[in-house]
């Protein structure tokens, strides 16, 4: 087991993609509802409903899972990608919305579009994989296009909406790629979600010209979200991340991990700075922490929040673990109870608790401001996580629900309104020790 933590960074990335490919086809077959697997499958693809779960049930949520995970791999194998934590975060991120948005024929028209560009520039293929994957984040804009544009109900497959659907993600492919180098010059590496900025803008843009300025009724979601098992996303959950756990003290990481958790400041790219197995016992451990919170919270477990737990997940080989996370998670509980007694005393409906499917979402993505704990310190990424939660269900109203990265778009509103403050009237972690040393 030691070797695996000698082996090359981007070819054990790859293989650990593999690992949860087979893991989400393995419990496709698993699932109680097996027997429809295929045919719900077929439901999923043909419908514009983000709530897989209850479109085509379980075990064709997991096939779908496992197929689009399976096909991300090959594509970093293929084309001989050089995997890092950026990849780490596109892949779980993506693999994380096959539950609630994204499947195996939506994902294409974006990602041609990028591949398109891609070999027109004459550029490597390897080195835009990511930015593939991040383009999805517009996926169930494409089902739209594909069954439903310009009614306002489903109508099936038809030639206009296939065309208008490739016509689009040539535009996303063109914007995204271009736009990922510039979003850190934002949020000042403040986001870990850098790709939302892009992809929410180009939702943005698509929502304004296809929906809002001819009058088109915006995008629908079929579906809900009633269809929900705690039991099989705790079983299944805690099988995958306490795999992680075993092989990683196999591997030698518990000891290493655990200054990877004392660390104050931001550890970037856990893989390449700690190795395999620190990295892979921060999946475990992240990922066993992240579902703690939200059975702590009462959530429901339906489809969305079943994928939530790799979206949230996504960013940990880029830095987010237990002890800069957990302040963020108190800023939510916080809001979540201080507005409901602001909405009282206002004699307002309060929709908005802590376990609301919005609020859950939220949550995932306000994560990505952890660098505000390794910076400035808990305190200030506390605030930055009652900001996003007050926020977080407004930014739909921008790009119509055509966004998936919502939550990751809403953090860099965040950094727009706190990043200028904290430069200007705070003091680093770094800083306040300097100051203290010299005093």
């Amino acid at each position: 087991m030691k070797k695996l933590n000698q082996l090359e960074e981007s070819k054990f990335l790859k293989l650990f993609f593999a690992v949860i490919s087979l893991c989400l086809l393995i419990a496709a077959v698993c699932m109680p509802d097996r027997g429809t697997m295929f045919t719900g499958l077929w439901e999923i693809l043909k419908s514009p409903a983000k709530f897989y779960t209850s479109v085509g049930g379980y075990a064709a949520t997991f096939l779908n899972m496992g197929l689009v995970a399976a096909i991300m791999t090959i594509l970093f194998c293929v084309t001989g990608a050089v995997v890092n934590n950026v990849s780490t975060l596109a892949f779980l991120l993506t693999l994380g919305f096959c539950s609630w948005g994204i499947n195996v024929l939506n994902m294409w028209p974006t990602m041609l579009g990028v591949a398109i560009i891609t070999l027109l520039k004459k550029q490597k293929l390897g080195a835009n994989v990511n930015a593939m994957l991040f383009t999805t984040g517009v996926a169930p804009f494409i089902s739209n296009l594909l069954v439903v544009y310009p009614k306002a109900e489903a109508v099936g497959f038809n030639y206009l909406g296939l065309g208008l659907a490739l016509v689009v993600g040539l535009i996303v492919g063109v914007v995204v790629p271009a736009g990922l180098p510039h979003s850190p010059n934002v949020h000042k590496g403040m986001n870990l979600y850098s790709a939302a900025l892009p992809v929410g803008m180009v939702a943005f843009l698509l929502n304004a010209i296809l929906y809002e300025v001819p009058g088109v009724a915006g995008p629908i979601s079929t579906g809900d979200g009633t269809v929900a098992s705690a039991a099989i996303a705790n079983i299944f959950y805690c099988a995958l991340f306490g795999l992680f756990v075993l092989v990683a003290l196999l591997m030698g990481g518990a000891k290493d991990y655990w200054k990877l958790l004392k660390n104050p400041n931001q550890v970037a790219n856990v893989s390449g700075t700690c190795g395999n197995a620190v990295f892979l016992m921060n999946v475990g451990v992240f990922g066993l922490f992240i579902l703690a919170y939200y059975n702590a919270i009462g959530a429901s477990f339906n489809s969305v929040q079943l994928g939530l737990i790799f979206c949230m997940l996504c960013t940990c080989n880029s830095g987010s673990r237990p002890t800069n996370v957990w302040p963020i998670m108190a800023g939510y509980v916080v809001a979540s109870f201080g507005a409901k007694y602001y909405a009282q005393w206002m004699g307002g409906d309060f929709a908005l608790q802590i376990n609301a499917a919005a609020i859950c979402i939220g949550l995932c993505y306000a994560n990505g401001l952890s660098p505000i704990t390794d910076k400035y310190g808990w305190v200030y990424s506390f605030v930055a996580a009652m900001i996003h939660y007050a926020f977080v269900t407004l930014v739909p109203q921008l790009h119509g629900g055509a966004c998936l990265y919502n939550g990751g778009f809403t953090a860099i509103f965040v950094c727009i309104i706190l990043v200028p403050v904290l430069e200007k009237y705070c003091k680093t972690k770094e800083e306040r020790k300097a100051l203290k040393v010299a005093e």
